[in-house]
């Protein structure tokens, strides 16, 4: 099969992945094979590709955002069949008995194992999953609109949930990418005030056509104290700018794998009155699978971008670049 893999990660403008040949995997026990048919373009693939993300199998094919086709079944593996349209996202393994594990923290699992990271994933013809940790999908979603909500709207919804937004509090989203624009289709449809801070024209406009009651620079101080804010952007230096724009109270999440250094935090403007930082580690697959049932019952879609999975290296570029608002999605034609 044809398959894109970080041979030497590195700046994507300067080398970036490579189109190789690779055997087809050979599902094991209890894994699916499954027939790659969208693969959606997530921040943490360009972190794999340009070495952010120390390596962790040499050659990788990044993507976790996998839309596909069960083409295959190793031994044991339960609940799906030939033909299955299928989700693989990017919690890959846990041991499942773990301090962690044990209180429903799977997340934490220091034995975790990651789609795209620690095993090859979805910027191939072909990929495998344990069939524990594929998702079933919604019937009234198509593979395009589907694929960034396996790891943007998961992570999205998780983040969201940890930025302890009271009911119908204003947020702050920071960076608008294709997570972001997920997340606040959420917020809003629970009834959240949301503003938008971002660096491009094309993404607070999409902001504002969602609904958002305001968009403005990243750096710019919203038009009302915020309950909670998230950062999506990978860029430490906004982490004082989202804590200052916090009411008393109020809860920043950070939603990134990688983030730039902070800068120094000052505890009287930054972080007084009970104001508290979250990070965000994976998801769960309860998580998965209250977003994905959220977002078909209230009609969360990505905006999407279609790229030919042959040019998954120009898709990297334009999202490091910043061309594009909400989500940029591979469709196999390998």
């Amino acid at each position: 099969m044809r398959a894109w893999s970080v041979v030497t990660p590195g700046p994507v403008e300067e080398r970036g992945p490579s189109l190789v040949s690779k055997p087809v995997p050979v599902p094991g026990d209890g894994e699916l094979l499954v027939r790659v048919r969208a693969c959606g373009v997530c921040r943490t693939d360009l972190h794999v590709a340009e070495g952010d993300l120390a390596v962790h199998r040499a050659g990788v094919t990044p993507g976790h955002e996998v839309v596909g086709v069960v083409a295959g079944l190793g031994a044991g593996a339960d609940g799906f069949a030939a033909g299955d349209r299928v989700g693989v996202a990017w919690l890959r393994h846990t041991d499942g008995t773990c301090v962690y594990c044990a209180r429903g923290a799977e997340n934490l699992c220091p034995s975790s194992r990651y789609t795209g990271w620690d095993a090859d994933g979805g910027y191939a013809e072909y990929t495998t999953v344990p069939a524990a940790f594929a998702y079933q999908l919604p019937d009234a979603i198509d593979d395009m609109a589907l694929a960034p909500l396996l790891c943007a709207g998961i992570i999205g919804y998780r983040a969201l949930r940890r930025a302890a937004l009271p009911p119908g509090g204003r947020l702050g989203l920071y960076g608008f990418g294709g997570s972001a624009h997920l997340c606040a289709q959420v917020a809003l449809a629970e009834g959240a005030t949301v503003h938008v801070l971002t660096r491009g024209a094309a993404a607070r406009q999409l902001a504002l056509d969602l609904g958002a009651a305001s968009a403005q620079d990243a750096y710019a101080a919203p038009p009302e104290p915020l309950d909670s804010a998230i950062l999506f952007a990978p860029v430490g230096d906004l982490v004082p700018v989202a804590l200052r724009a916090l009411d008393r109270g109020g809860t920043l999440s950070i939603a990134g794998i990688h983030l730039s250094d902070t800068p120094p935090l000052h505890y009287e403007t930054d972080l007084f009155y009970e104001k508290q930082i979250r990070s965000v580690t994976s998801n769960t697959r309860e998580d998965g699978r209250a977003f994905l049932a959220l977002a078909a019952r209230h009609g969360v879609h990505a905006t999407t971008h279609p790229y030919p999975l042959s040019r998954a290296d120009e898709a990297l570029r334009d999202l490091k670049a910043g061309r594009f608002d909400g989500a940029a999605v591979l469709v196999n034609d390998l």
